[in-house]
């Protein structure tokens, strides 16, 4: 089987259009890591895509905010400002959709899917090998899949005693690359916000049968985007990031 593994699409519809026609062919089902909206100007949009797509969802922080499952001063200003005017738009349907969403969950009995980490299945960045390390307790299965950071990374736990944890960060458009025999946290990116200094989108191509993972960036209508937050008064902050990655 082949997932199209993908996160963080923060209700930006014209990037997750672009990953879409750039992954035509190359997967049979979605994974969806989380974070369908927040920050982007197209939220109903967005999960309707999801919804229609079928494959399966879990949920994120930014799912879990505009539901009221999060208190959103937890989120900075320009967050919080996207989430409620994200609520003032989401339909009914798109809210019972999110609502429904799992915080973790276990396919093919090898791979863990959560959005932030194992431990913290809704909210804890895994950005180093220390945070890594304490996580691969809280999961069973060989790999897990995470998504939450906007930066497209993987974590190995080498074998032996004393166990060693380190990072690498992915070559892209490289071609499917074979699935390590170790233990792994890994991070296809996101599709929406990047924020690893590359504006394009980011997402993963997994295939079970090959055991191979292909890390994939493509490049979509960035100013297309931010016209649509500008027109909707979004921060100027939200807006101007888009076009840096970061």
């Amino acid at each position: 089987m082949r997932y199209l593994v993908i996160s963080d699409i923060h209700a930006n519809h014209v990037a997750l259009e672009a990953v879409l026609e750039d992954a035509e062919s190359l997967y049979d089902e979605v994974w969806c890591l989380g974070d369908l909206i927040g920050y982007g100007p197209q939220p109903n949009e967005c999960v309707e895509t999801i919804r229609d797509l079928g494959g399966l969802a879990i949920a994120g922080n930014h799912d879990w905010a505009v539901l009221g499952k999060l208190d959103i001063d937890h989120f900075n200003r320009d967050a919080r400002h996207a989430l409620l005017w994200t609520r003032s738009v989401l339909t009914a349907d798109n809210q019972d959709y999110l609502d429904r969403l799992e915080v973790s969950l276990v396919e093919e009995e090898v791979f863990t899917l959560v959005h932030g980490s194992p431990r913290y299945p809704v909210w804890e960045y895994i950005l180093y090998p220390e945070v890594a390390q304490v996580n691969f307790a809280h999961f069973a299965t060989p790999y897990c899949l995470v998504g939450h950071t906007h930066s497209p990374m993987v974590f190995l736990e080498t074998r032996g005693d004393p166990k060693r944890y380190y990072v690498e960060v992915p070559m892209f458009n490289n071609g499917p690359q074979s699935l390590p025999s170790v233990r792994m946290i890994l991070n296809p990116g996101s599709v929406g916000q990047p924020r690893d200094g590359d504006a394009r989108s980011a997402y993963g191509i997994l295939d079970t049968e090959t055991a191979t993972f292909d890390f994939r960036r493509v490049p979509y209508d960035v100013e297309k985007t931010q016209q649509q937050m500008i027109h909707l008064e979004f921060a100027p902050r939200l807006v101007g990031r888009l076009g840096l990655g970061h």
